[in-house]
């Protein structure tokens, strides 16, 4: 019920403080007992020896793993004073419709960076994920999971609000045409009458296969990035027993929009003006593929703003925008089948190893023969 603007506010003090102070700290390696710390400090309206006056009601500002945290946003090549700069300059935009989980989403000013309230078990659930998680960036800088930048939580008039930073996936200097939430699963999987009432709406794998029945063509480097990256990464998100994640698919259609341009300023087709291309470093689909081709391969980056290069049936060339979300629901899910399965199933525990297993099998499956072929 906090009026968002306090909220907004409080954020961006909060995170201002926390970066700032943690900058004087040196840099070290991450030890095991980084990932428990919750620093904490409390922000009087008429401001104390430590924290500026504002003209919010007094609140609590509590930061999860600063240090922890801060090599997540190094290895991402995120500067502690660009994500101060992108985060706390200016006034963060919320975006209007939120998820289904009933989350408030904010983005930053200049796209980077997402702003999602979480639920107190999610953001439990994220801290205990913090050290596998270390441990997959790791070996593993280009992925499709969430890219976690900070996990913070608003204390005021005895609500705690917690939020995570993430990147943002979906810049909104490109236009979408399209945008699917997909499971492979096909169980109830079309967006409700509601959804499809919405500007943009976010369509489901039914719709998917009735309206992309060919799929999206890539070429063949891309194509074998992309699965050998949902490969791995399905793999860590099974080892932490987590399904029901989501690849969200958003498709920029080149063609289609200089169509759009030429009509709407009826100049010819070739004045196409790029928007500015986010700047962070992992923050884009095309940078979260590990190709072979990379290395002075095939694909090409320079024009793409970030998305990966597709086409669809009719040959016509798209921009694709993707991203492995819903990541911390999960423990709800898996908390209440075990209960259910384990009155069923003599032996529990066979059980639960082996769901998130097949959800992940069927998850590659769909990406990689269904949504995704290689011309």
């Amino acid at each position: 019920q906090t009026t968002s603007s306090a909220l907004k506010g409080a954020i961006q003090l909060g995170i201002t403080h926390t970066v700032g102070s943690l900058s004087t700290k040196p840099e070290r390696d991450v030890l095991m007992q980084d990932f428990y710390v919750v620093e904490s400090i409390f922000f009087p309206s008429e401001g104390s020896n430590l924290t500026p006056a504002h003209h919010y009601n007094d609140f609590r500002f509590k930061t999860y793993a600063p240090v922890a945290f801060r090599y997540f946003r190094e290895l991402f090549g995120i500067r502690p004073d660009d994500y101060l700069y992108s985060l706390c300059s200016e006034p963060l935009i919320e975006l209007s419709n939120s998820g289904a989980s009933g989350s408030l989403f904010y983005v930053s000013s200049d796209d980077e960076f997402i702003i999602k309230t979480v639920r107190h078990k999610e953001a439990e659930f994220l801290q205990k994920l913090l050290p596998g998680y270390y441990m997959n960036l790791n070996q593993n800088p280009r992925t499709l999971l969430p890219k976690f930048y900070g996990l913070y939580c608003v204390q005021a008039g005895g609500k705690n609000i917690r939020i995570v930073v993430m990147n943002n996936l979906l810049p909104r200097s490109v236009k979408m045409h399209l945008k699917y939430d997909l499971k492979g699963s096909t169980y109830k999987r079309r967006a409700s009458q509601k959804e499809r009432e919405k500007v943009f709406p976010t369509y489901k794998d039914l719709d998917f296969m009735q309206d992309i029945p060919d799929g999206l063509f890539l070429d063949s480097d891309m194509y074998n990035a992309l699965c050998k990256t949902l490969q791995r990464d399905c793999l860590v998100l099974q080892s932490f027993k987590i399904m029901d994640y989501s690849l969200l698919v958003a498709i920029h259609n080149i063609d289609l929009a200089q169509r759009e341009h030429a009509m709407a300023d009826g100049t010819s087709q070739t004045d196409m003006r790029r928007p500015a291309a986010q700047k962070a470093l992992y923050s884009t689909a095309m940078e979260s593929i590990q190709g072979e081709a990379r290395r002075g391969g095939t694909i090409e980056t320079d024009d793409q703003m970030g998305g990966i290069p597709a086409r669809n049936a009719k040959g016509e060339r798209l921009l694709l925008y993707i991203g492995i979300i819903d990541v911390l629901q999960s423990y709800r899910f898996v908390k209440k089948l075990e209960h259910s399965w384990k009155a069923l199933v003599h032996d529990g525990d066979t059980v639960s190893v082996h769901r998130p297993s097949f959800y992940a099998e069927r998850f590659q499956r769909f990406m990689c023969n269904t949504a995704f072929k290689k011309i």
